[in-house]
């Protein structure tokens, strides 16, 4: 068996991301956002939602860590940030290309946890709703976009096939146009071997597939994301 040479993860951590990044991450122009409504599956602890609500842009975030307080989720920001970047740094599976330095890195982090702790004590089961994938507590066509950020085929050894198969259906039953999710490869900077899965199930004619390149790239070969919309539209 291979040695794994990428970032070692025994759960899904909690570190978040900016609106700025997802920008990156998702190819927007932010512009185009507003008069939308917006999901942001697996949110955590990024402050997406909370700058876009400051852009007058209408995202709900959805994540099993919004059932718990906000001095919980806070109690586990520093710790698993630590974590990570102390990882990160000695391994072959990174380019510091779209992030300065490790500390560089480290503000933004800090930045969008602290952004989304005094968002999420106002807003908390407003635009916070707590829940976990595969299921998804909204009405059909609800949403006109959905993200989803480093979460599905990132955490592959964690979730089976058979987890993002249902996840995907679940996000596209509540979302009118596209998803989006970003990236496509696993913590071993390889393509997720779900996405051609994906492309050849059966039980997914009713969706199209496409493999979009972007200009962020910090997990090696995550310069891409995956754009799922419905095949009749």
């Amino acid at each position: 068996m291979n040695k794994k040479r990428g970032l070692q993860l025994e759960r899904v951590v909690l570190l978040g991301r900016t609106f700025e990044e997802y920008c990156g991450y998702f190819a927007l122009d932010s512009k185009l956002l507003h008069g939308k409504t917006v999901l942001d599956v697996a949110g955590g602890v990024g402050s997406f939602s909370a700058e876009a609500h400051q852009r007058g842009i209408d995202v709900t975030a959805f994540d099993p860590i919004y059932a718990l307080t906000p001095q919980e989720i806070e109690a586990r920001c520093g710790p698993d940030l630590h974590h990570v970047l102390d990882a990160v740094q000695g391994l072959s599976t990174y380019v510091w290309k779209s992030y300065r330095n490790p500390e560089h890195l480290r503000e933004l982090r800090e930045k969008a946890y602290r952004t989304f702790l005094a968002d999420f004590a106002k807003e908390k089961g407003r635009h916070y709703i707590a829940g976990s994938l595969p299921k998804l507590p909204f009405d059909s066509n609800q949403f006109d976009l959905c993200f989803v950020s480093y979460f599905l085929f990132v955490y592959e050894d964690q979730f089976d096939y058979e987890f993002h198969r249902a996840s995907i259906r679940e996000i596209m039953r509540v979302t009118k146009s596209e998803a989006r999710i970003y990236p496509i490869v696993t913590f071993e900077a390889e393509k997720s071997s779900y996405i051609e899965k994906l492309q050849r199930d059966p039980t997914l004619t009713h969706l199209k597939f496409q493999i979009v390149r972007t200009d962020f790239e910090f997990l090696v070969n995550s310069n891409y994301f995956l754009r799922i919309s419905h095949a009749n539209s």
